[in-house]
């Protein structure tokens, strides 16, 4: 019932867009550098500006980085056995690596584990934003046909704003800046149109695909290594950490989580594998109705 609470406003919104795109059509490409250069920033900005820095911080930043890369070295490895070229690589990072922590895990989290939880996953949540915006979208050029060398990807993360958001938010906590009630607001109408935004965009990009030319083979790579490989890993990494042990659940149950959604408009914008990276955001949040609670019930 808990799940079934989560999840239906979440594929209300995915419904939204979808309808949308089938009904009316967009440019979802628009649609989607407006959101990662307009809209992010300032949710970034909002994040880091409100809440404090403590030492689990220090942990959430290492959960994020080390679950992120061992994933990737492990496509990098089935990448070579399965000879696939560099987009094609790029393109299953992109649906394997990173994790719906906004718009699916932190309600998810508020939901089971309460305010105290939700806290933790606000902050995993900005974290993860920040490993896609850099490290996601530095794959998502490397992919590309047009941002295909590293130089050229590099630059592509340099000029994502929603880094320049957590500094300025980091700089004006800590330098005590204050910001007046009618700014606050206008922050906060930008930043919470954000995340509903990024979802409807994924439901027009849902509705352009066709699962027919999808690779299976890749697809079901990318739903293992999302679904059932990143919770183990996750496990295993935090296990003996010295933190809370509702911290240890809520990073595993987070790892547990679909393709992300933002990695769909990287894909969309750098032309890295789109078909790939959407199919798996759609598959693997259908999969996780089932998936999501096995793994509560194995953890409670």
């Amino acid at each position: 019932m808990v799940i079934l609470e989560v999840l239906v406003p979440i594929f209300f919104i995915f419904g939204v867009g979808y309808l949308g795109q089938k009904c009316i059509g967009f440019d979802t490409k628009t649609l989607s550098t407006m959101s990662l250069y307009l809209l992010s920033p300032f949710l970034t900005f909002r994040a880091f500006y409100q809440n404090k820095l403590t030492m689990e911080y220090l942990y959430i930043c290492l959960y994020s980085l080390l679950l992120c890369f061992i994933l990737i070295v492990v496509v990098y490895l089935i990448g070579w056995i399965r000879k696939y070229n560099k987009q094609e690589t790029c393109g299953l990072v992109l649906a394997s690596a990173f994790m719906n922590n906004g718009n699916y895990g932190t309600p998810l989290v508020l939901f089971v584990y309460g305010t105290a939880g939700f806290h933790y996953a606000v902050a995993m949540m900005v974290i993860q934003q920040l490993v896609m915006c850099t490290i996601g979208v530095y794959y998502a050029a490397k992919g590309s046909v047009k941002h295909n060398d590293v130089q050229a990807a590099l630059r592509q993360v340099v000029r994502m704003p929603i880094v320049y958001g957590a500094i300025a938010g980091l700089v004006f906590q800590y330098m005590h800046i204050p910001l007046s009630k009618p700014m606050l607001q206008s922050i906060d109408m930008i930043a919470d149109a954000a995340i509903p935004t990024i979802m409807i965009v994924l439901g027009m990009q849902l509705a352009k695909i066709s699962l027919r030319k999808i690779s299976w083979e890749k697809i079901s790579l990318s739903l293992v290594i999302r679904l059932v490989l990143s919770p183990i890993v996750a496990f295993a990494l935090v296990s003996f950490w010295p933190i809370p042990d509702l911290l240890k659940e809520i990073m595993i149950v987070m790892a547990a989580m679909p393709t992300a959604a933002n990695t769909t408009m990287y894909a969309l914008q750098y032309e890295t594998e789109p078909e790939l990276v959407s199919g798996a955001t759609l598959l693997s949040t259908n999969l996780s109705l089932v998936t999501l609670p096995v793994l509560l019930l194995l953890l409670s």
